[in-house]
């Protein structure tokens, strides 16, 4: 098979893995136990979170492990004071949009950021927004359809003078740019395993020095009590593992990546009727979505997965309603364009000749 989802989740890199093994049957001690197996257990976590720090730039201590991007991006929005406003870009991942209208339902004030057809945000669309303390502004680092990258530093920049909390949902963007959390200027970041050759089931939100988390989950002093539960030491370990390797082989991915991707766009870009979303903004290396005009996505998915070539639709589509991907949507793209949309989102392992062969099979079922 060709895998080119790796947008959705990674394989487990046999490093990682052969990290973990031990975790399951040897090392099985609780990590909260005082005796040596629970020491054990403790001290792989402890490692854990500072290989995850090194790849973000932190202390181990503003590391919170949680089950993935998603309760990740809970605990950053639902730790907030319920009187403040949420205000979130047109392009969230649905674990922070679908949040924000479960908030509205509640009674809360919820803004959406705008964003262009490239699904840029643009800070005239902040300034119409007259965002102001108590509020939080969540903004996402890389788009998971487009690849689109925001300018989260600058946002943050001139968001901080305002009082506002600011949060950006970065699992797309770890281990495939270079991400720093000081830099970046926010005070919460979501994060996640499987994207970057890890265990499924594991994730941090990564917290400044200064910020106080209302736990989700309560019932145990874990993660010095905001986030109560037993740890999945096996799977911290291979997060912790995948997080050393990005770290140390991130230029060449990004290089490797960067190369297939600019290689298919050109072959690509030669199919009639064929449009690149985002294509004029910074885009993460690994990431290209397009559309056909008359094709439907969800159809020529199946047809490629005939071919045994694993692709994503992109399209988003509602179980029984069929609506393009609120992404598209909010960047203006029309509904039948949308609805045509095939993300292909490239990894480690892929191939020259495998792009080459999928540009061959693609112009067959056209």
């Amino acid at each position: 098979m060709i895998y080119f989802d790796h947008n959705a989740t990674t394989p487990v890199d046999e490093q990682v893995l052969e990290a973990m093994l031990p975790f399951f049957s040897r090392y099985y001690g609780n990590p909260s136990s005082l005796y040596k197996a629970g020491r054990l257990a403790r001290s792989a976590i402890d490692t854990a979170r500072e290989q995850i720090a090194a790849l973000v730039g932190v202390q181990p201590a503003q590391v919170i492990f949680t089950s993935g991007g998603t309760e990740a991006n809970a605990l950053a929005l639902h730790s907030c004071n319920c009187e403040m406003r949420l205000i979130h870009s047109a392009i969230e991942h649905p674990s922070v949009s679908e949040t924000a209208q479960r908030f509205r339902k509640q009674g809360r004030t919820v803004d959406i950021i705008k964003v262009d057809h490239n699904g840029l945000i643009a800070e005239s669309a902040l300034d119409e927004l007259q965002i102001k303390s108590p509020a939080i502004v969540s903004i996402m680092l890389a788009n998971n359809e487009t690849g689109c990258i925001q300018d989260v530093e600058k946002y943050a920049n001139k968001l901080r003078a305002s009082g506002a909390i600011i949060h950006s949902d970065a699992v797309q963007a770890l281990g495939k740019i270079p991400l720093d959390f000081k830099k970046l200027g926010v005070q919460r970041m979501s994060i996640s395993s499987h994207k970057i050759y890890g265990p499924k089931g594991c994730g941090a939100l990564i917290v400044d020095e200064n910020s106080a988390i209302e736990p989700l989950l309560v019932g145990g002093e874990q993660e010095k009590g905001r986030r109560a539960g037993t740890e999945n030491v096996a799977a911290i370990v291979g997060f912790g593992k995948a997080a050393e390797l990005a770290l140390k082989e991130l230029a060449t991915r990004k290089e490797h990546l960067l190369k297939l991707r600019l290689f298919l766009e050109r072959a690509l870009m030669q199919i009639p009727h064929l449009t690149i979303f985002s294509q004029n903004a910074n885009r993460l290396p690994n990431t290209v979505q397009f559309g056909i005009e008359g094709m439907d996505g969800e159809m020529l998915l199946m047809r490629l997965d005939q071919k045994n070539i694993a692709v994503s639709s992109g399209s988003a589509c509602a179980s029984e309603g069929g609506q393009p991907s609120p992404v598209l949507t909010a960047m203006g793209i029309e509904p039948s364009l949308a609805k045509s949309a095939i993300r292909i989102s490239l990894g480690c392992q892929n191939t020259k000749s495998e792009c080459d062969h999928f540009i061959t099979i693609l112009r067959t079922l056209l």
